[in-house]
């Protein structure tokens, strides 16, 4: 266990379940700091790279925060891979930071026998008020998700080589993109509540906004986005086993309703660089929706509604 942090500038660090760290400066600016890191999830390097920047980059944008800058985080087998593998992973991240407005100053690495990448990112917030959390949905809010579920699935299919990662550039360039437009968008309408859709899934992401016991939240499976193929996927039995562990920790908090065993699979598969889960007004839900389409977004979806505390944290209508 990590000692009890006692310092009245420390704002947000690991006994809440927000995605980072906050430390309030002098000035009264808030630093905002991040580290995540994975094995490879595809097999083209550069992709990996992007992708593990993006999802590095996510955490700092679900904050409300500008990125200033990153550090790399390495692992390589340096006797079995040649070094033009890892360059091809520092470029794909290097990319991803510049297209987020920021250089990546250094970092560390190590060799290991499994390759190892991700990145530490801070950001700045201009003052507390600016800041989004995970926690504060209100009841008569809309839920939204901005990217497509069944990337846990589908990652899985490219390892076992069920699928060919080629066959789904979409599915790429989702996990590359950046969560900027979202973060953007959800400040300029006064989110109640912001997270990032990461490891622990809809289901664990979502229950932890709502963790204070005072809200719930109603979800409709149909109005999921969901990625072409993944219970397909799912039937076939391809299913990490991250995404079993998080159904079975959200399970008591759930009532499933109809949904099907593969169905709750698919609400608690473990995403990679997923969307934003933001909670708002329903009039400024709407707008969220239509901007983000219109920006190119078009997975963005209202996926549910926040209501008054109930017998479950989550409920599929």
């Amino acid at each position: 266990m990590l000692p009890q942090v006692d310092d009245p500038n420390v704002l947000v660090d690991f006994t809440t379940s927000d995605d980072a760290a906050v430390y309030r400066q002098p000035d009264g600016s808030l630093l905002i700091a991040t580290l995540d890191f994975f094995t490879p999830i595809v097999n083209n390097p550069r992709d990996f790279g992007a992708i593990a920047a993006a999802n590095a980059l996510s955490d700092v944008y679900a904050m409300g925060a500008d990125p200033l800058f990153a550090l790399n985080i390495i692992g390589f087998p340096k006797n079995e891979l040649p070094l033009e593998v890892l360059g091809e992973i520092l470029q794909g991240g290097s990319d991803v930071a510049r297209e987020a407005g920021i250089f990546v100053l250094g970092g560390h690495s190590i060799d290991d026998k499994e390759p190892k990448y991700g990145m530490v990112v801070v950001g700045r917030v201009a003052d507390e008020s600016e800041l989004m959390r995970n926690s504060g949905a209100q009841p008569g809010d809309a839920l939204i998700l901005t990217k497509p579920l069944g990337t846990g699935i589908l990652n899985t299919a490219f390892k076992h080589r069920a699928r060919d990662e080629q066959d789904f550039p979409d599915v790429i360039a989702q996990m590359k993109t950046l969560n900027r437009d979202a973060a953007v968008l959800a400040k300029k309408c006064h989110a109640h509540a912001v997270t990032d859709v990461t490891g622990y899934g809809l289901l664990g992401h979502l229950s932890e906004m709502l963790d204070n016991g005072e809200v719930s939240a109603e979800l409709d499976f149909d109005a999921l986005p969901i990625f072409d193929g993944i219970l397909e996927l799912i039937a076939a039995g391809e299913v990490p086993g991250g995404t079993r562990r998080n159904l079975a920790a959200v399970e008591d908090k759930v009532d499933f309703g109809s949904l099907s065993d593969d169905q709750k699979l698919l609400a608690a598969d473990a995403q990679t660089s997923g969307g934003l889960l933001v909670s708002l007004t329903e009039n400024n839900a709407e707008l969220f929706v239509r901007e983000m389409r219109k920006a190119g977004h078009e997975a963005t979806s209202i996926i549910g509604t926040i209501r008054d505390a109930g017998s479950h944290l989550i409920i599929f209508k």
